[in-house]
């Protein structure tokens, strides 16, 4: 999902806090809405949540609907949400930069989570019917948005995180006209016009941004179908927008900075969970100048090996897709790097896709892009370079690592 990067899709789902979650289904009076630097405690893992299909406090995927068979997506439907699944998320990355030259990179990811079916008791339909408990600040789903700043000339990396119950408006998402929201930070379409538009920020760091999508969303998977593992269900709907173009101002400790770049766009939805075996994955959105993308996933068992359900999709120039199969991608790690927390993630790689002649190499643009949510996970800003059929490439693009803090 991201406009120009879950997974990047399965991307991270998310920081559910269990005290938030508890009483956000039962009613409770805990804090509505919290705001977390990196490190805030007590957050479920999203592994727990993908592995079991179940996080505490929420139900298993009973009584959701389960991405088993091919659909039907209809835009602009389909930008909005789906709560019929127990989770989904919005995910937008990019590459910006002022009209000195100054380079920056974005992330922005809104989480959904559902804590029970939207049949169960309690859940929004069976309040409107006039259910046991008319409490305003009941809800059966929680959200959390990530937003990230890298500033490579400032050698900064910046991320903070919010979340929040779907209750007295604090977070949402609809689909007419499109918008997902957690308090001021938000993302959606500006009616009638073809744009969308995006907001989020703290103190450090505040982004307004104007977006166009330059392409068509392309389906993931076998027709937007992704499956990650042989067990029923564990699966999603996938689609990416790889080039939106962006502009608008970055706001750098309260000095506002004129912007202007592309970013991409990936969501995903759906109630299963990753493989019994799964401990993690790679994920790769890379945008290369000629005006092609390459999405690839790479899905980690717990040895640290490739899963086989591990997949991709090629874009080219001309918007035609290519599938990818975990057999058609070869990805050697090139480097790593320690994080002061303790974590080892890869920190360079090289990817081949021999049916594409490709042959590209990928270098984050710094090394620390670790975000301290928990659980703790490494999103970044990364260059390309490499050829193509015997003629030099170069391009930017995000890679996500999750599931290296468990290690």
């Amino acid at each position: 999902m991201k406009l120009r990067r879950a997974i990047g899709p399965l991307a991270v789902l998310v920081l559910v806090l269990v005290g938030a979650g508890i009483a956000a289904c039962s009613g409770a009076s805990s804090s509505a809405s919290r705001h977390a630097d990196a490190g805030s405690p007590g957050a479920i893992s999203p592994l727990d949540i993908l592995r079991s299909g179940a996080a505490p406090g929420a139900a298993s995927d009973a009584g959701f609907a389960r991405a088993l068979s091919v659909r039907r997506f209809e835009f602009p439907q389909d930008f909005g949400p789906h709560p019929q699944y127990r989770h989904e998320w919005w995910y937008l990355t990019g590459h910006l930069a002022s009209p000195q030259g100054a380079q920056f990179g974005f992330e922005l990811t809104f989480f959904r989570i559902a804590l029970a079916p939207p049949t169960a008791s309690g859940s929004p339909e069976r309040i409107a019917a006039g259910g046991a408990s008319r409490s305003r600040w009941r809800t059966s789903q929680i959200y959390v948005a990530h937003f990230a700043i890298t500033d490579p000339q400032g050698k900064q990396f910046h991320s903070t995180a919010r979340y929040a119950r779907d209750a007295l408006g604090l977070a949402g998402a609809q689909a007419s006209p499109f918008r997902v929201w957690l308090e001021d930070w938000s993302l959606g379409e500006r009616r009638s016009s073809g744009l969308w538009s995006l907001r989020a920020g703290d103190a450090s760091y505040d982004l307004t941004l104007e977006l166009r999508a330059l392409d068509a969303p392309v389906l993931n998977g076998d027709r937007g179908l992704s499956v990650k593992s042989d067990a029923p269900g564990s699966a999603s709907y996938y689609y990416s927008i790889p080039r939106v173009a962006a502009r608008g101002r970055l706001s750098v400790a309260g000095r506002d900075v004129p912007v202007s770049g592309l970013a991409w766009l990936d969501r995903e939805w759906g109630s299963g969970s990753l493989g019994p075996h799964e401990e993690g994955w790679d994920w790769f959105a890379l945008q290369l100048a000629d005006g092609s993308a390459l999405m690839f996933y790479n899905l980690r068992d717990d040895g640290g090996s490739r899963d086989a359900h591990s997949a991709g999709t090629w874009i080219a120039a001309d918007g035609g897709t290519r599938a990818l199969s975990s057999d058609a991608v070869r990805i050697d790690v090139e480097g790593d790097w320690r994080s002061p927390r303790g974590a080892l993630y890869p920190a360079r790689w090289r990817i081949r896709v021999p049916s594409l002649a490709l042959d590209a190499r990928v270098i984050p643009v710094l090394a620390d892009q670790e975000l301290d949510t928990t659980p703790r996970y490494w999103e970044g800003d990364v260059d390309v370079s490499g050829t193509r059929d015997g003629r030099t490439i170069s391009g930017a693009g995000y890679v996500e690592l999750v599931g290296y803090d468990n290690r």
